[in-house]
């Protein structure tokens, strides 16, 4: 049965090189809505046995230390999402690919392979969505981390209690990830 999409039209009123804000007129809808969207991104749950690796990493927006897992964009820019999706690429393998790239860069891991834990989505207004890998093969690269510049990255190796409590704590901040986490150490339990 073909999917039937349920945007009649839209039109872009702003882009930006990270977001672009789109009035959509959706099917069954009296007024359009607005809403903000930008490409998605790649978070790594690399574990080992019952250990996770963590980043402590400096937030510019925080002005402060945040624990995170590992991850980043799976595009560097709103125009290459969109050109991605006009190719009709998988994103799913795009959001594969940028997993690998990102595990290397930030953790000096080489991923062997990655499986996909859960795509979370940001909701109606907001389209983020964010891909959460398990990687659990893996080996470490004899160069190390490969940060951009403005990076401040350290990674920590934490036991899933440990992590648990990061979640319940506030010291992990992304919300999101702190759901997905939960969830997922509430299945290795």
């Amino acid at each position: 049965m073909k999917k039937i999409s349920p945007i009649l039209k839209e039109k872009i009123i702003f882009g930006g090189k990270t977001f672009e804000i789109v009035s959509q007129q959706l099917r069954g809808a009296k007024k359009p809505i607005e809403i903000a969207r930008r490409a998605p991104g790649v978070r790594l749950i690399i574990i080992n046995g019952r250990n996770m690796l963590i980043t402590k990493e400096y937030r510019y927006e925080l002005g402060e230390y945040d624990y995170r897992l590992p991850g980043g964009k799976v595009f560097d820019s709103l125009k290459e999402y969109k050109e991605a999706i006009s190719r009709k690429s998988d994103i799913l393998k795009c959001a594969v690919e940028a997993a690998k790239k990102e595990c290397i860069e930030e953790t000096g891991i080489i991923a062997r392979s990655v499986k996909l834990f859960q795509a979370s989505k940001a909701g109606l207004t907001v389209v983020w969505d964010l891909f959460y890998f398990i990687v659990d093969d893996f080996e470490m690269s004899s160069r190390g981390q490969r940060l951009e510049h403005d990076e401040i990255i350290h990674p920590e190796w934490k036991t899933f209690e440990e992590v648990r409590k990061l979640c319940l704590n506030n010291k992990i901040q992304e919300d999101r990830t702190v759901g997905i986490l939960l969830r997922f150490l509430l299945k290795k339990n």
